[in-house]
């Protein structure tokens, strides 16, 4: 049997740069590929509070609209032998949003969608990446996806 574990968040910030919508990606110290924020929920967390530490810890950004961003990325972690289960959040950042990457990230770069997902290196980030382009960019979303924080 392989277990299902669920102990990961990830969030997609989004920010005009230039007047040009581009979503946020880090290249990561360990593995050298490039990334959206994610990070483990602590025994004390809920998952949205996850998220708000973790972009914090990692950009230096402080989160103001949070969203549901409807999308649970899923893959099989065979190191772990596990399927991953990471539900994700989007941001809207403020306008030409400054980024202070932390100790786990070489570099960072505020990317078109084709950018993006150019520099992705795995299938479900590219899927993800449409998905909230879709649903963030191109279109509004619903009140219902905002998560409460307060």
């Amino acid at each position: 049997m392989i277990p299902v574990r669920c102990a990961v968040v990830s969030g997609i910030a989004l920010s005009e740069v230039n007047d040009q919508t581009k979503i946020l990606l880090m290249k990561r110290t360990k593995g050298g590929f490039w990334c959206h924020v994610a990070g483990t929920v602590e025994s004390n967390e809920l998952g949205w509070q996850t998220i708000i530490r973790e972009f914090k810890e990692e950009t230096q950004i402080d989160v103001g609209d949070l969203y549901n961003g409807q999308y649970l990325e899923q893959f099989y972690e065979n190191n772990l032998n596990t399927i991953e289960v990471i539900p994700v959040f989007v941001i809207y950042c403020k306008p030409n949003q400054s980024v202070i990457i932390n100790h786990e990230h070489t570099e960072y770069k505020w990317c078109t969608l084709n950018e993006a997902k150019e520099l992705a290196v795995f299938p479900g980030q590219k899927v993800l990446y449409d998905h909230a382009w879709h649903y963030f960019v191109d279109n509004k979303p619903s009140e219902l996806m905002r998560v409460k924080t307060g």
